[in-house]
């Protein structure tokens, strides 16, 4: 469990400059097998206010009734109530070769990122 933010805002800069943030990272599959490897890294963010409401207004996020497939031990750590997404949202936290969904709280200024790279 990692709560430094320099890493996820060097992958992801829609974030902004964050407040806060709780997350994890490894690789998927064996390590024992040859090739490249698949990266997973999930987090929770706090946004800074205005970046929240940036977001809202630039990707235009609708409600879903989907829960975001993070790690089990960030599972605690969810926000409650309403969560929006859009494909457009999750293509502008998409950044170099991680490919993102996000989910954006209703309710607070909290992105819950679901990403896989290379």
């Amino acid at each position: 469990m990692r709560t430094d933010l320099e890493p996820l805002t060097k992958r992801f800069s829609a974030l902004g400059g964050p407040v806060s943030a709780t997350w994890m990272s490894g690789t998927m599959g064996d390590a024992r097998v040859p090739g490249p490897s698949t990266y997973w890294l999930d987090a929770i963010v706090e946004l800074a206010p205005m970046r929240a409401r940036d977001l809202r207004r630039d990707f235009t996020p609708k409600p879903t009734q989907a829960t975001p497939d993070v790690a089990a031990a960030l599972r605690p750590s969810l926000p409650g109530g309403s969560l929006l997404t859009s494909e457009a949202l999750n293509q502008a936290l998409t950044e170099g070769r991680f490919a993102c969904t996000a989910y954006l709280t209703a309710a607070s200024d909290v992105v819950v990122l679901v990403a896989l790279g290379e």
